[in-house]
């Protein structure tokens, strides 16, 4: 991992709780390419597991091959994970409640907290272009992004949602999230105030948000005055909702990602 010059930091954030400001950190780890900068940036956003169990297991999220794809175009990343999760650990603070009535819009913006945390301390390092961030997440953490995106984050010059949601039922209920309703409802409140583009990167087959759904909350998005693209790919595996964290995913999503930043004419790649 020589190349991809890796270092372990902590992101340090303030959160109001019920017994006033909490100041956790978040464990994160940063990779760039050779040389000064400065570089552009990507924040790399972890999903959430269906069993809470498996939260700690989610570790430091090392997705090496698919962050050397980012680094090889030109890219630092910074892979923040969030309260409650992996190496970071503590309170869980993006608890959506129960399946019949989920707050997705409450718990998209705990995540954006950590996500905009992440981009205010990279914004600092000598080596990141300020003007240049992407927010990439997959699953909540694509949701996550979108939640960040709707506040006009100094830097963020747009978004990849990759197979992006919450309340995914693949075990029980494959393609079935709960309550798809109240996450249009979320989404559409996102958008009114996203200004920048924004990939909307999902397959066929995916287990936890059925095509039919991905539809419509693009649509939602859409229709409060997002801009980008959603594509569908064909099935992929057994289950389209791990592409992005699949290596066999790869051509795949790269392909789209690099036309994504072509359309809209999103600097930063080589």
């Amino acid at each position: 991992l020589a190349e991809l010059k890796v270092e372990i930091v902590q992101v340090p954030m303030g959160v109001d709780g019920f017994l006033g400001k909490k100041e956790p950190h978040l464990t994160a780890t940063t990779f760039r390419p050779a040389g000064s900068g400065p570089f552009p940036l990507v924040v790399l956003s972890h999903g959430n597991p269906p069993n809470a169990f498996d939260r700690p297991k989610i570790g430091r999220y090392r997705l090496i091959p698919q962050i050397r794809e980012f680094v090889r175009r030109g890219y630092a990343v910074i892979v923040p994970i969030r309260r409650g999760y992996g190496a970071t650990g503590g309170d869980f603070a993006e608890d959506m409640g129960k399946c019949s009535l989920p707050s997705y819009h409450d718990a998209g913006l705990e995540a954006a907290k950590d996500i905009q945390a992440s981009v205010e301390y990279a914004a600092r390092l000598p080596y990141v272009d300020l003007d240049s961030i992407l927010l990439v997440g997959q699953s909540a953490g694509g949701f996550g992004s979108l939640a960040a995106a709707r506040r006009s984050v100094p830097g963020v010059i747009g978004v990849v949602n990759f197979a992006g949601g919450r309340g995914g039922r693949p075990h029980t209920h494959p393609g079935e999230p709960c309550s798809p309703d109240r996450m249009a409802d979320a989404i559409r409140r996102y958008a009114k105030t996203i200004g920048v583009p924004v990939l909307w990167h999902y397959a066929e087959n995916d287990k936890f948000f059925g095509a039919r759904y991905i539809i419509c909350w693009f649509e939602a998005f859409r229709e409060s005055g997002g801009r980008g693209r959603l594509v569908i790919q064909a099935p992929f595996g057994n289950d389209g909702h791990g592409l992005f964290s699949s290596s066999k995913g790869i051509p795949i999503w790269t392909k789209e990602f690099d036309g994504f930043l072509v359309e809209f004419g999103i600097n930063g790649s080589n």
